[in-house]
């Protein structure tokens, strides 16, 4: 690409903010000209910012220790002015958040959100690019709403369900009655280390709030439609969730139940999966995963230690098909919470709103 899109990092002093940085350094599309963060870190370098508080295995890049933090809030139409599009990750109450999201989008600066605040907006395209990157056409009538020529908001999905939503979404085509999910979730989705998380060491939380809810509900929306001017919603299949904190730093698993109206045989589930990729992979995006689903046939993967970086944390590694004896069948699936769960899967939408001219180079 001749000309890199420049992109502002909105709530870059957190965790998935961190990651958006190290996600971006090097990019062949992107380069990010803008870190923003609330009033407490605004005027002050990105590594006094941040202190000791970088949580990345990698190193903070160079350009990002002497880049002086902007003000999100208050510096609203100057970021909008020096960017093609921002990243936003930011610690806010729902509300707040949304009103932030807008007010980007309003000042003609298109948002990747990774929060959750507008991923119930009926207009606001919330998209995994394997499973359904259509939905973003949804943003001619989000514009409409708005007034904008560009601007716009688009979400990505709750972590949780990176895993096993991208496993069940092959399979639909046999009928998937219902799913019975429990999900094990490592402490970086809590925005947390071991270092300032200790009660994490050696325990197990058996409650994330509102992760439950979100596991059972949004792939709803993912596997909708677009109608008219928003995404209706799928009216199946029932998912019931149970999700569980674990000690464990990065890498979400879930063990998932399922029931077919059309049983297939294993053999015809794991071609399905071994065959699987989407509009990530026919575009060839920079951060898109060769193979999307992996499966192991050893007893014991996928191994949270062993699997969650595989294709650079953006695939997904499923393993222990068998069947059950209350559901068809079950099996255990995993991903990067942070990569393919949560930056990752938000720069890879970005790719594909690019790719497809949602986001075009104002700079």
């Amino acid at each position: 690409m001749e000309q890199k899109y420049k992109v502002g990092i909105i709530g870059a002093t957190g965790m998935v903010g961190q990651r958006f940085i190290t996600l971006t350094d090097n990019h062949p599309w992107f380069e990010t000209v803008v870190l923003a963060a609330s009033s407490r870190s605004a005027g002050k370098t990105y590594a006094e910012a941040v202190g000791n508080r970088w949580a990345m295995e990698s190193e903070m890049p160079a350009w990002a220790k002497d880049m002086v933090v902007m003000d999100a809030e208050a510096d609203v139409e100057k970021i909008a002015a020096m960017v093609d599009f921002v990243f936003c990750a930011v610690d806010m109450k729902k509300e707040e958040i949304k009103a932030l999201e807008d007010r980007y989008a309003k000042a003609e600066c298109p948002v990747v959100s990774n929060n959750s605040a507008h991923r119930w907006t009926p207009d606001v395209p919330m998209v995994v690019p394997e499973i359904n990157a259509d939905h973003i056409k949804v943003i001619e009538a989000q514009r409409k709403r708005l007034g904008t020529k560009r601007g716009f908001v688009a979400v990505k999905s709750n972590c949780s369900l990176q895993s096993y939503v991208p496993a069940l979404h092959p399979l639909l085509k046999y009928g998937v009655e219902k799913a019975l999910v429990c999900t094990y979730q490592a402490i970086s989705g809590a925005g947390k280390t071991f270092e300032t998380w200790p009660e994490m060491v050696d325990n197990v939380i058996p409650y994330i709030g509102g992760e439950e809810e979100k596991s059972e509900q949004e792939p709803l929306k993912l596997w909708g439609h677009v109608d008219g001017d928003h995404i209706a919603n799928a009216e199946g299949p029932a998912i019931t969730a149970q999700c569980l904190r674990v000690p464990v730093s990065n890498g979400h698993m879930a063990a998932c139940f399922m029931s077919f109206k059309e049983k297939p045989s294993m053999e015809q589930i794991k071609a399905d999966w071994a065959a699987f990729s989407g509009r990530a992979q026919e575009l060839n995006l920079p951060s898109a995963p060769k193979q999307f689903l992996h499966y192991f046939e050893e007893d014991n993967r996928p191994q949270t230690k062993l699997d969650r970086n595989l294709e650079n944390g953006m695939a997904v590694s499923i393993g222990r098909l068998r069947p059950d004896t209350q559901y068809d069948y079950k099996f255990v699936c995993l991903s990067h919470n942070t990569l393919r769960g949560a930056a990752g899967g938000a720069v890879l939408m970005a790719e594909l709103l690019c790719a497809e001219g949602y986001i075009d180079h104002v700079q």
